[in-house]
């Protein structure tokens, strides 16, 4: 089994179109996709919608995408090509309650792709890109925490390191692939086989 895992600096910055496309352009290795969302106070972990439902039984939700025309993003990932794919929601804070079936349906999955930075609290990937875009200045403390632990890096409009606050650009100067990538094609040649390398050689 491999795992992967695609994280970014921030909400909207294409890491949802990097899972969709990594699944599609790689059909052969049979993704579950995993959209894992936390959601602060006040919101339904059922659905995302602003609330005042929750209790300490309802900091959880875990739910399977039936419809690839949805338009949702764990959606897209069945439209990819994703044999399952899988919603992950919890209050922030509370992902640990999770894990437990996030690990019961990655024991399921031939192989699983995860769309996060915090999983990584919890799991050890075979591999973890993270997407940033220079022009954006919210940088979650998640995906600068974890950033040195990246095995690519994926920089929206090229790599403008000069324009990312000194104690990022430290963290990327980590022998690592740096690549390009334009949504929606946030998938190029140089990122499809580099992950296809490197999870054929875990294989062996």
């Amino acid at each position: 089994m491999a795992i992967v895992v695609v994280g970014g600096q921030a909400r909207n910055i294409g890491k949802t179109s990097v899972v969709a496309g990594l699944i599609a352009r790689l059909p052969e290795i049979r993704w579950t996709a995993f959209k894992i969302t936390q959601y602060g106070h006040g919101f339904c972990t059922a659905d995302g919608h602003p609330c005042q439902c929750q209790t300490a039984d309802s900091c959880v939700s875990v739910s399977a995408e039936r419809d690839p025309g949805s338009g949702t993003d764990t959606s897209r990932f069945l439209a990819a090509g994703a044999v399952r794919s899988i919603w992950v929601r919890t209050r922030i804070g509370m992902l640990a309650e999770a894990m437990p079936r996030i690990a019961e349906e990655i024991a399921r999955s031939e192989n699983a792709i995860l769309e996060s930075n915090s999983i990584l609290e919890f799991l050890e990937p075979d591999l973890y890109i993270t997407v940033l875009n220079p022009a954006t200045a919210d940088f979650k403390a998640s995906a600068q925490r974890f950033l040195r632990r990246a095995d690519a890096v994926l920089c929206l409009g090229g790599l403008r390191p000069s324009t990312l606050p000194p104690g990022i650009q430290e963290s990327l100067r980590h022998d690592r692939p740096l690549l390009p990538f334009e949504p929606p094609h946030s998938v190029n040649d140089d990122l499809v086989e580099f992950v296809r390398a490197r999870l054929l050689q875990k294989a062996q």
